[in-house]
C-alpha cells in the first residue's frame, strides 16, 4: 500500500514520463512535491523496491515499470473529459445518417487513431439479428468467383471462393437466383440451415453443375459466420514513437497487424474498459492495449486502441467510452 505522497509522485513521473519520453529526475520533482531532493530520491527508490519504477541505462532517472503503470491505471488514473474538437469530429459520424453502423464505427475509430497516433482495431461480429438481404457473385475465372453478402444491418462481406469445376457464368447467375428467393429475410446464423434442407433438394433440378456452386456457397456462409470483421486503421502510428526505433521491432509488430487470427484474439465480451500493459497482453510486450464491447440491436463487437505502454489511458478509456455510448445509441 503506497503513502498518499508516494502515489502522488508515481502519477507526476507516469504522466511526465507519457509526454516527455524521458526518464524523470528527483530534481524536477522537487519544487511540485515540496520536498527535498533527498527526500523525493528516497520515495523514488522505495518506488522502485516495489517494481513499480525503473532505471534506465542511459540516465540516472526512472520511468514506469508495467508494474507502475497498471497501478496508476487501478488506483491513480483519473478520468478525463474530451476536447470540444475531439467531440466535435466524432459527432460527425454519429450524425451522419448515410453511413451504416458498421460504417460509422470504423470511421469513428479512425479518427481516433488520428487523434492519438495509437493503432485503431473494430472486431465487428455478425449476430442473430443480421438478416440477409441479397447475395451476389461474380465469376473471376472459370473456377473462380467472389461471393458477395449483404445484410439488412448495412454489413457487406466478400469472399473469393475456388470451385470445384469450370462453371458458366449462367450457371453461376442461376444458382445466385434460386439462393436469393430462398434465403432472403434469413438470419446469418440459420442460413447454413436454409441451404441445406431449402437450397439443397432443389437447386439441382435447375443447375447442371450445382453440386460444385453448393458447396462453394455454403462454405462460403459457413466462413462470413464463423470468422468476426476485422478492420485495422493506423498501423503505421508506431513508427513515430520513439520507444520503436528498432526496425526488427517495428517490422515484428507490423506484421503481427497482419495476423488476422493474433488480431482476432483481441476480442473482448466485457462491457468495461479493460487494459492490458506490456506482457499482459497477447500481442506484444512492448505495447499496451485497451479494449472493450459494444453492442447496439444484436449487432455486437469489440473495439480497441493499441498504442505505447506510455499511452495516454485516461483520454484512450474515454473516446472509447464516448464511441460505445453512441453505439448503443445509434438508431438506423
Amino acid at each position: 500500500m503506497l503513502t498518499e505522497r508516494q502515489e502522488q509522485l508515481l502519477k507526476l513521473i507516469v504522466e511526465d514520463y507519457i509526454k516527455t519520453v524521458k526518464p524523470v529526475s528527483s530534481n524536477a520533482l522537487c519544487d511540485i512535491m515540496k520536498c527535498s531532493s533527498a527526500t523525493v530520491r528516497n520515495e523514488m527508490a522505495a518506488l522502485e523496491d516495489f517494481g513499480l519504477l525503473q532505471k534506465t541505462h542511459t540516465s540516472s532517472g526512472r520511468v514506469p515499470s508495467d508494474k507502475g503503470y497498471r497501478y496508476y491505471v487501478d488506483n491513480i488514473m483519473e478520468a478525463k473529459e474530451l476536447t470540444g474538437e475531439d467531440v466535435l469530429k466524432l459527432q460527425t459520424i454519429f450524425k451522419n445518417n448515410s453511413l451504416v453502423l458498421s460504417d460509422a464505427i470504423v470511421r469513428s475509430m479512425e479518427i481516433v487513431s488520428e487523434l492519438t497516433n495509437y493503432t485503431a482495431v473494430v472486431l465487428g461480429s455478425a449476430s442473430a439479428n443480421n438478416r440477409v438481404v441479397r447475395i451476389e457473385a461474380i465469376p473471376t475465372s472459370p473456377n473462380n468467383m467472389t461471393a458477395i453478402v449483404i445484410t439488412d444491418k448495412g454489413h457487406v462481406e466478400n469472399r473469393n471462393v475456388v470451385l470445384e469445376e469450370n462453371v458458366s457464368q449462367s450457371e453461376v447467375k442461376q444458382a445466385v437466383d434460386i439462393i436469393n428467393r430462398l434465403i432472403v429475410g434469413t438470419p446469418l446464423s440459420e442460413v447454413s440451415k436454409a441451404l441445406e434442407f431449402e437450397v439443397k433438394p432443389i437447386i439441382g433440378k435447375y443447375v447442371k453443375q450445382h453440386e460444385a456452386l453448393y458447396n462453394a456457397f455454403y462454405n462460403a456462409f459457413s466462413d462470413f459466420t464463423g470468422r468476426p470483421d476485422i478492420k485495422v486503421s493506423g498501423q503505421a502510428k508506431l513508427l513515430g514513437e520513439p520507444e520503436f526505433n528498432d526496425v526488427a521491432k517495428i517490422r515484428s509488430i507490423l506484421n503481427k497487424f497482419e495476423d488476422s487470427d493474433l488480431i482476432r484474439q483481441v476480442r473482448c465480451n466485457d462491457e468495461g474498459i479493460n487494459v492490458y500493459i506490456g506482457s499482459e497482453n497477447m500481442l506484444d510486450e512492448d505495447v499496451s492495449i485497451i479494449k472493450t464491447h459494444y453492442v447496439n440491436n444484436g449487432v455486437e463487437g469489440t473495439i480497441a486502441l493499441i498504442g505505447p505502454k506510455r499511452m495516454e489511458y485516461g483520454r484512450a478509456e474515454a473516446l472509447l467510452n464516448y464511441i460505445k455510448d453512441n453505439i448503443g445509441r445509434r438508431v438506423d
